[in-house]
């Protein structure tokens, strides 16, 4: 590390402290609420996300040395060095430490709306768990040695250096060298993604897209909700519809009947119903006068 700003972070442990403010009237929508550096080496480190109250907060914790555990859902994450871990509150999570294990780490804990929608819009894309680039830890880092140090005695310096925080992961997550930059492959919600536009023909249920990103029903449901900005079903469904809209437009030798197949529709006159609905037009009379008008409108759902 040389002299590193995380170096002289660690100087600190061990070190917990609770970001304390004067309740009021003003209520700031990111608002850091605690901050530290710990090394931990026993079970008695263990926190459970349904059991930590109903207030939505926030933990982003990044793994310096040692080895800690996290339960996300169904999947088990073991927390290396490097390893940053973000998890929301209340959430089905647990993470801890094994017997005979010890976890290094530094963390910072957030509430406030902003706060949690940014987070919210990070795990959807990266996951509970990912890679940061040194310079990113670093800045963050800062921003627990500033808290530390005093520097956010005052709600608006304490919300501005939790914001920084916030917007530097965010950055990092969502930059040239971001995790959507990554195959597809390697981000759950853009694999669901492309795996949608090229099975437009096949059935896509929200439980086999679940399966696909590897998170339950529930969990998918709302990560994929809060990345693309509607949920599973209506994204599909208006991903059918657009494609239909091409293909009606771009090959006049196609039959409806085909299209609709083309489109995941096994009775046509379902399709042509759902069509209209959706564009308020048949979907000959969409061919005939190219009209392609309601779309970014529609509120139509697969039943």
């Amino acid at each position: 590390m040389g002299n590193s700003v995380l170096e002289r972070l660690a100087t600190y442990q061990p070190m917990m402290k609770t970001v304390s403010l004067p309740r009021g009237r003003h209520r700031l929508h990111t608002m850091p609420t605690s901050t530290g550096y710990e090394i931990r080496d026993s079970r008695s480190y263990e926190w459970n996300g349904r059991k930590r109250g109903q207030t939505p907060f926030t933990v982003l914790q990044h793994t310096v040395a040692g080895v800690g555990n996290l339960l996300f859902e169904r999947r088990r994450y073991r927390l290396r060095p490097g390893d940053t871990m973000l998890v929301i509150v209340p959430h089905n999570h647990r993470y801890w430490v094994e017997d005979g294990e010890s976890w290094e780490f530094f963390w910072i804990s957030m509430s406030g709306q902003e706060a949690v929608r940014i987070h919210r819009t990070i795990q959807a894309a990266a996951g509970p768990v990912f890679r940061l680039r040194p310079e990113t830890i670093e800045r963050i880092a800062g921003c627990c040695l500033r808290l530390i140090e005093g520097q956010g005695e005052m709600p608006g310096a304490a919300s501005a250096i939790g914001y920084e925080a916030a917007c530097t992961l965010f950055d990092d997550v969502f930059g040239s060298q971001s995790a959507l930059s990554e195959p597809a492959d390697d981000n759950p919600l853009r694999r669901v993604v492309e795996h949608i536009r090229r099975n437009l023909d096949k059935p896509l249920t929200v439980p086999d897209l679940a399966a696909v990103s590897g998170f339950s029903r529930a969990h998918f449901s709302r990560m994929f909700a809060a990345t693309e900005g509607v949920p599973p079903a209506e994204y599909v469904l208006d991903q059918r519809m657009r494609h239909a809209a091409r293909l009606l437009t771009s090959h006049a030798h196609l039959p409806v009947k085909e299209i609709a197949s083309l489109t995941g529709f096994d009775d046509p006159n379902y399709f042509a119903k759902v069509f209209r609905r959706f564009f308020g037009t048949s979907p000959t009379e969409f061919r005939t006068t190219g009209m392609y008008a309601t779309a970014t409108n529609a509120q139509a759902s697969v039943r």
